[in-house]
């Protein structure tokens, strides 16, 4: 062990005195601060403006005056997405999907407002975020300081001398494994603090823990990489450049060929229409539904007469209900149905693609660090789902609500003769603390633990990467050579 931590040492020391590792080391490191603390800023500030504006949407709602319960129903209410804390280091899809949605009855908004402040930050590189600079050019820094751990020593003719007296193999690869491990411990100090101020703004200390983890080991298999690299090829040069051409691949030319591949495949097992032909065919089924504001639709006859048979009267004016607001009810839920079918089938699909796509981080440990990474950071594509039906759920609820208020609270007679007598009209409209039943709407990312175990196949891909090449590296350790 004492001869481990000598050749750490002096691999450090050479470290120190090379003016380009220092150079590379501080300009990544500079890198990550900078990337670090402008996502800070625009998440934190991402975070207080949605929060205000989900503030002043209820606020809005709730003060509306005495009126018409379906005239509440078309107001709407607006809904929005706050970022996880851990969005300050990967924050994933917020910049390409919508922050907010309009819930209003009889149909179902998109999300919208992609934010886009993220180029004033950072000009042309608006992407660049502390997440990607990991996944990207922190490679770049390992490989840098590792390609000569081994391929130095024998360049310099030093390695036959390590050998020749006594010094193993493996112990020669030990030491300088654990210099490079020691250096991507450093290099993962700005991300323990962005994650340090996550939990300090709530986020709970094993996904912070869990995020550390990750990309832990996404770095030692790339300073694995390094280290089989400079033992196995004799020439220096040969070396950085084999690593270089590995790097453009696993990180550049594989994660587009399979991003291509994962959206080909995926839709040769889910088959899905293109957005104007599914959304032509939605509208087609949803005109073929009942007209919910008209209760003399033919449509309707069978729900009267089973209304009327039910309470035992004749006409619609003796139910002691309105049956209008029925109507209302009967007709929304139709046709939340038929929209919810067709969301659920585009979010099958984008889940499907987003499957195929991952299957691929068992050819380059980006795409599972990348997967694992927006999962435990809380802003994946089952976040962004999770919000889409959090969010229907509400608009659902909330005009159900009404509806009742609809059939419960106003007469019939009053509610058919409204557009026509003022105090019909006036009778109409239902006190406003009735608006008190929109419940609060707060997005909250899972507990850690599911998180974590969503990430499942990402964290044994990681590990079966790690496995391999640490298994590797002993096996030529006792057959190194000078």
């Amino acid at each position: 062990m004492k001869r481990v931590l000598v050749i750490a040492a002096a691999e450090w020391r050479y470290w120190l005195r090379s003016r380009l590792a220092l150079g590379g080391a501080l300009l990544i490191t500079a890198l990550l601060i900078a990337t670090t603390a402008l996502t800070t800023l625009r998440m934190q500030s991402e975070k207080a403006e949605r929060t205000k504006h989900q503030a002043k949407a209820e606020t809005a709602f709730l003060s509306k005056p005495d009126r018409h319960p379906h005239r509440m129903v078309h107001y709407g209410h607006y809904v929005f997405r706050t970022p996880a804390p851990l969005a300050l280091f990967d924050p994933g899809l917020d910049s390409v999907t919508g922050q907010s949605i309009f819930l209003e009855g009889h149909r179902q908004n998109t999300a919208m407002f992609a934010a886009s402040d993220a180029s004033a930050d950072l000009g042309g590189l608006s992407w660049l975020s502390p997440a990607m600079v990991y996944q990207l050019f922190a490679p770049l820094l390992v490989i840098l300081l590792g390609h000569g751990l081994v391929a130095r020593e024998r360049e310099a003719a030093t390695l036959a001398t390590l050998l020749a007296q006594g010094t193993s193999g493996r112990v020669l690869l030990a030491g300088k494994a654990l210099a490079l491990l020691s250096f991507v411990v450093v290099l993962l100090i700005p991300l323990a603090l962005g994650a340090g101020f996550a939990v300090l703004n709530g986020e709970q200390l094993l996904a912070a823990g869990a995020l550390l983890i990750a990309y832990l080991l996404y770095l030692v298999i790339w300073g694995a990489l390094a280290l089989l690299a400079s033992a196995f090829i004799r020439n220096r040069a040969a070396v950085l450049a084999t690593l270089a051409t590995l790097w453009i691949a696993l990180t550049l030319v594989l994660p587009a060929v399979a991003a291509s591949w994962a959206a080909s495949a995926a839709a040769d097992r889910i088959p899905v229409a293109g957005k104007l032909e599914t959304d032509l065919a939605m509208l087609t089924d949803v005109r073929n539904l009942n007209d919910g504001h008209n209760a003399n639709d033919p449509a309707f006859a069978q729900l009267r007469a089973d209304l009327l048979a039910k309470y035992g009267v004749q006409r619609v004016e003796e139910l002691p209900v309105n049956w209008r607001g029925v109507v209302a009810q009967i007709s929304e839920q139709k046709l939340t149905d038929t929209l919810n079918r067709y969301a659920q089938a585009r979010m099958a699909a984008e889940t499907q693609q987003a499957l195929a796509l991952s299957v691929h981080g068992w050819l380059t440990p980006l795409l599972a660090v990348a997967d694992a990474s927006r999962a435990v950071s809380g802003t994946d594509l089952a976040h962004y789902h999770r919000f889409l039906r959090e969010a229907e759920d509400l608009r659902y609820a909330f005009v159900q609500g009404l509806n009742q208020i609809h059939a419960e609270k106003l007469a019939y007679a009053d509610d058919i003769r409204r557009s026509s007598d003022a105090e019909a009209e006036r009778r109409t409209r239902v006190d406003a603390a009735n608006w008190q039943m929109l419940e609060r709407f707060r997005f909250e990312p899972d507990t850690a633990g599911s998180r974590i175990a969503q990430a499942g196949p990402q964290w044994l891909m990681l590990c079966v990467w790690c496995a391999v090449l640490m298994t590797a590296t002993f096996w030529l350790g006792g057959r190194l050579k000078p």
